[in-house]
């Protein structure tokens, strides 16, 4: 089943663009809000090249941004991700603490486990 394809208006660059795309608005307007500062920051460097080299460039950056995540996480790199989630599971542990398990005692820590992968 297809999405639902929405048109958004943009602007990168200085150049508005209508995007038809699968997905949420905000989500086109915060792909098209990346690119707009890649590219500022290209252009910021190199203040004499022309739109479609600057382009170019931010999409060259931009890859070797992704490339570089994707190796990261083919290597099982966990990035800053795992110690937030763990954070998340030690703060949820002791919610639940608070709160009666399903004999009336007041014990969340198997639920936490479970949630754990213990």
């Amino acid at each position: 089943m297809e999405g639902k394809s929405t048109l958004t208006q943009v602007e990168i660059f200085g150049q508005t663009y209508s995007v038809r795309a699968e997905g949420e608005a905000s989500t086109i307007l915060e792909l098209a809000a990346y690119v707009d500062g890649k590219m500022r920051e290209v252009a910021e460097r190199a203040p004499t090249v022309d739109a479609a080299k600057i382009a170019i460039l931010a999409a060259l950056n931009i890859s070797d941004e992704f490339l570089k995540f994707r190796s990261r996480v083919q290597e099982g790199d966990p990035g800053r991700f795992v110690p937030r989630a763990n954070r998340l599971v030690e703060e949820l542990d002791e919610i639940l603490s608070a709160f009666p398990g399903p004999d009336g005692r007041r014990d969340g820590a198997e639920l936490a486990g479970a949630l754990r992968g213990a």
